[in-house]
C-alpha cells in the first residue's frame, strides 16, 4: 500500500500531537518542516495544535517529510506528549532548545514503546517517594536519599544494581540513540511512568551509577522545580552521594590524608561501593575527611595520571536494563513478536530496538560507541556543532538509506 493510500486511512484519526512528536525527534523547527514540505508555518502549527486538519495529501507529504509511516500521525490511547514536569537536563545552556524537544520526544516515545508491551504484559507499578526540597536546601538532599533507602527496603552498605533497582519500583530505565549522544542522562515523569534516559556513549560502569542515582534524585525531590539551575543540579549531586555512599556508613572509612595507602583504600572503596574514586574524593571533602587543599592535590594527581577521563576499575560492563528486554522475550515465547508489537506502536523499527535494547545501540558510523564516556561527551558536542545541521533526525535509521516501517495490522 502507498503513502497517499495510507494517509487517506489516517486522516480520519490524525492527531497533531503526534505531529508535533515527529517534527521533535527529527529535529526540526516548524519552519524547517514547513520549507521541507512546500507549506507555511502556519499551516504546521494549525495541525499540531488541531486547529485545522491536514487533508490525506498533507498528510502524505508531512510522512515523507519525516521519514516516518503516515500511520505514526493516528491518535492513540495514551497522549505521552503530556508530561508532569518539565524534563530535567544538567544543562540548559549547553544544549539547544531544539536537542532538548528532541531528547524529550525519544522518552515519550520509549514511554508509548512501554505502554504498548503493557497490553500484554505487566510492569511494576511506580513507588517512587517523593520528598519534595527547597532550591538552596543543602541538608534536604541527604534526608531524601535516605528517606528513598528506607522506602525501598535498602539494607546497609552499597544499595546494589542501580538501573534493576529503578525498574523494579516501576521506573522506565532506556539508553537514548547514538544521535542523541551530546546530550547526557535526563529524566522525567509522564502518563504516570517515570523515565530515566541515559547517555549511549559512557561505557563506565562507577559512573554510569552515579548517573542513575542522579536521575532518581531529580524525580524523587524536584517534582515541582525549575529544572537546569546550577542549585538544582547540585542537589541531585547530593543526593546520589548520599544514596550510594551513605555518610553514616562512608564516613570513618575515607581518607583523611592522601599519602599511597590512601589511593589503595579509595580504589578498595571503589570496587566496594560501586562508585568512581572522583565520587569518593568529593565525598570525602564534603564529609570533612579531606581538606579542601588535599581534595585539590588529589584531583591534580588524577589529572596527572588520566584518570578524570579514564578511571581504571575491575567491572568493564555497564547496568543494562532488563524489564523491556525481558518482556519482549516472554512475550515472544507465547508468540507475540517484537515485528506485531513494532506495528502497534507504529513507529521506525530502528526507534522500536534502542528503546527496548539491553545495551547502546553502535553509532551512526557503524563503530561500537567509544568507553571513554566523559571526554566522549564533549567530543559528541563539538561533532553537533560542526554539522551544518544541528541535530541528527532519530526517525532516520543509522545505517541504512532506504526507510523500511511497520504497517498497522489489517
Amino acid at each position: 500500500m502507498n503513502p497517499r493510500t495510507r494517509a487517506q486511512e489516517v486522516a480520519p484519526f490524525f492527531d497533531g500531537t503526534r505531529l508535533a512528536l515527529a517534527r521533535h525527534l527529527a529535529g526540526l523547527r516548524k519552519s524547517e518542516l514547513a520549507n521541507n514540505i512546500d507549506r507555511s508555518p502556519s499551516a504546521v502549527t494549525a495541525w499540531e495544535g488541531g486547529a485545522k486538519l491536514p487533508t490525506a495529501a498533507n498528510i502524505a507529504e508531512l510522512a515523507i517529510g519525516l521519514k516516518v509511516d503516515p500511520w505514526f500521525f493516528a491518535v492513540r490511547g495514551e497522549d505521552v506528549t503530556i508530561i508532569d514536569v518539565a524534563p530535567h537536563f544538567r544543562s540548559l545552556r549547553s544544549t539547544s532548545q531544539v536537542m532538548r524537544d528532541q531528547a524529550l520526544a525519544y522518552g515519550q516515545i520509549a514511554v508509548d514503546v512501554a505502554s504498548a508491551i503493557e497490553v500484554h504484559a505487566e510492569f511494576p507499578a511506580p513507588q517512587l517517594p517523593e520528598f519534595h526540597v527547597e532550591a538552596g536546601d543543602t541538608v534536604g538532599p541527604d534526608l531524601a536519599a535516605r528517606h528513598v533507602r528506607q522506602a525501598w527496603d535498602l539494607d546497609h552498605g552499597p544499595a546494589g544494581h542501580q538501573v534493576r533497582l529503578l525498574e523494579t519500583h516501576g521506573v522506565l530505565v532506556v539508553f537514548s540513540p547514538p544521535g542523541a549522544a551530546a546530550i547526557d542522562a535526563y529524566s522525567f515523569a509522564a502518563a504516570d511512568r517515570p523515565t530515566v534516559v541515559l547517555n549511549p556513549i559512557k561505557k563506565d560502569y562507577y559512573r554510569q551509577r552515579f548517573d542513575v542515582a542522579h536521575e532518581l534524585g531529580h524525580l524523587v525531590m524536584h517534582g515541582e522545580a525549575e529544572p537546569g539551575s546550577k542549585a538544582i543540579e547540585d542537589q541531585a549531586h547530593r543526593f546520589a552521594s548520599e544514596f550510594l555512599m551513605p555518610a553514616e556508613e562512608v564516613h570513618d572509612l575515607l581518607p583523611t590524608a592522601m599519602g599511597r595507602s590512601a589511593w589503595t583504600t579509595l580504589f578498595r572503596l571503589k570496587e566496594q561501593w560501586g562508585v568512581s574514586v572522583s565520587a569518593l574524593l568529593f565525598r570525602a571533602r564534603q564529609l570533612g575527611r579531606l581538606s579542601d587543599v588535599s581534595y585539590r592535590n588529589a584531583m591534580i594527581r588524577m589529572s596527572q595520571q588520566g584518570w578524570r577521563r579514564d578511571e581504571p576499575g575491575a567491572i568493564a560492563s555497564i547496568e543494562q536494563p532488563s524489564l523491556m528486554p525481558r518482556s519482549l522475550e516472554l512475550l515472544n515465547s507465547v508468540g507475540i513478536t517484537a515485528d506485531e508489537l513494532i506495528a502497534q506502536c507504529r513507529i521506525p523499527s530502528h526507534l522500536f530496538q534502542a528503546v527496548t535494547g539491553r545495551t547502546p545501540i553502535v553509532d551512526a558510523t557503524g563503530s561500537p560507541a567509544p568507553s571513554d564516556g566523559q571526554s566522549n561527551l564533549a567530543k559528541a558536542a563539538d561533532r553537533h556543532e560542526k554539522r551544518k545541521s544541528p541535530v541528527i533526525s532519530l526517525l532516520r535509521p543509522p545505517h541504512a538509506t532506504n526507510y523500511v516501517f511497520a504497517s498497522p495490522q489489517e
